[in-house]
């Protein structure tokens, strides 16, 4: 008998403030499942406090507990984590899901334009936690503001749920920002992003030498990296002994907001399947991980080559998802944060929403912001670079910046 398909993704929310949503996932398996699970439950702004996963390679079982906010939109969320899911029918008790290699097509890209009549903190965050909760996923802006105080806004989108070409999708959208931005707002223009138009919204191809050797190293570094200190060691260890199908990857490391999507977007761009994993994480702020896994092929992870590779990635994932910077752009500050995109192309949810969470509790205003791709070191990278209104940069010195920012990034806040 098969499984009825909203029973694939089963939500058990909470009864008590301060208690656990239960999360269950019963359906075919894939190669890189927990990661796009993990994803959306981080897009979700959820925390991952404990996980079971177990699959026979056809069949999957997975169970997430995580913390929630009273606004959460769990039918919504049931939704999303329905469409990662490999899609099936049953016959005779013969499944069928659609391959990886049958993709839909990318979804169309929408240029968002509007005017406002004067700039004030935090105006961006507010303009992109709206965009957040309208499902608009934000891919490229260009913000500038004018000596008159005017702000310019151009962001790139895509919509979740592919109606932003519709009349109706539109009209909720310029509603929606004209409740947060008022009277301030001039003029709100959304129209399909031409060819011409896409390669406008292309950032800046320069970054300086300099700054890309220290935020971009491959190398984990000893002490202190621009901002970037090991709060807490990250260990990995590898045994064979245990299975004799299996390689056990044991981690134990200081918690962050999206820890457990980290260490399955590397196992999924190294083509490794978990085939029992569990995590924990402790009141203290630290991860406990056991994950069971093994090579494309069905085999160990045997060769010291190979080992050595993963875990070297995975120590330098954990302990710097995210790379910061504040550096000098001629005479102005420019806030510069990375984040490596995985191999399907996305990449990581919510930075840019927190980014701007961080410039509004600062206080502090931006100037202009560009975000683009970037290819460094054979990887490729979404750059954020974000430049401060000059007259900030005496009220909240540099270090503060980077620090406040990397721990929104991080959950610490």
């Amino acid at each position: 008998m098969g499984i009825l398909y909203e029973d694939v993704v089963v939500i058990s929310q909470a009864e008590k403030p301060g208690e656990s949503t239960v999360i269950t996932v019963n359906c075919p398996d894939k190669t890189g499942l927990g990661c796009d699970l993990c994803r959306v439950i981080l897009l979700f702004g959820l925390s991952i406090c404990r996980g079971d996963v177990s699959t026979d390679g056809k069949w999957c079982y997975l169970v997430f507990w995580v913390m929630g906010e009273p606004t959460t939109r769990w039918s919504l969320l049931k939704k999303r984590l329905l469409e990662v899911c490999p899609s099936y029918f049953s016959t005779s008790r013969i499944y069928y899901y659609r391959p990886e290699n049958q993709q839909r097509k990318p979804p169309d890209v929408f240029l968002l334009k509007f005017w406002c009549s004067r700039d004030r903190i935090g105006l961006l965050h507010d303009v992109t936690e709206v965009l957040c909760e309208l499902e608009l996923t934000i891919k490229r802006v260009k913000i500038s503001t004018t000596p008159d105080e005017r702000v310019m806004d151009l962001i790139f989108v895509t919509d979740t749920r592919e109606l932003l070409h519709t009349k109706a999708r539109q009209e909720e959208t310029i509603l929606r920002l004209e409740d947060v931005l008022g009277r301030a707002l001039i003029s709100c223009e959304i129209e399909l992003a031409g060819s011409d138009v896409t390669a406008c919204s292309q950032g800046s191809s320069f970054l300086l030498s300099a700054i890309m050797e220290d935020m971009f190293s491959l190398e984990l570094p000893v002490g202190h990296l621009n901002g970037f200190r090991a709060y807490s060691p990250v260990t990995i260890t590898v045994d064979n002994s245990l299975s004799p199908s299996h390689t056990l990857l044991q981690i134990l490391c200081q918690d962050h907001k999206g820890l457990i999507y980290d260490i399955m977007r590397t196992v999924k761009d190294y083509n490794i399947q978990v085939s029992y994993g569990r995590f924990f994480s402790n009141p203290k702020g630290n991860c406990e991980v056991d994950l069971f896994i093994m090579q494309a092929d069905g085999k160990k992870i045997v060769d010291p080559n190979k080992q050595d590779a993963l875990c070297s990635r995975l120590r330098m994932e954990l302990l710097h998802p995210l790379r910061v910077a504040v550096v000098s752009r001629g005479p102005d500050t420019e806030l510069l944060v990375a984040n490596p995109v995985e191999l399907s192309g996305r990449g990581r949810p919510l930075v840019f929403h927190d980014i701007t969470l961080a410039h509004k509790i600062l206080n502090i205003s931006i100037f202009s912001v560009e975000i683009g791709r970037h290819m460094i070191h054979d990887r490729e990278w979404e750059v954020y670079r974000i430049l401060h209104d000059e007259a900030d940069e005496d009220v909240v010195p540099r270090n503060k910046i980077q620090d406040r920012v990397r721990k929104i990034l991080m959950g610490w806040e």
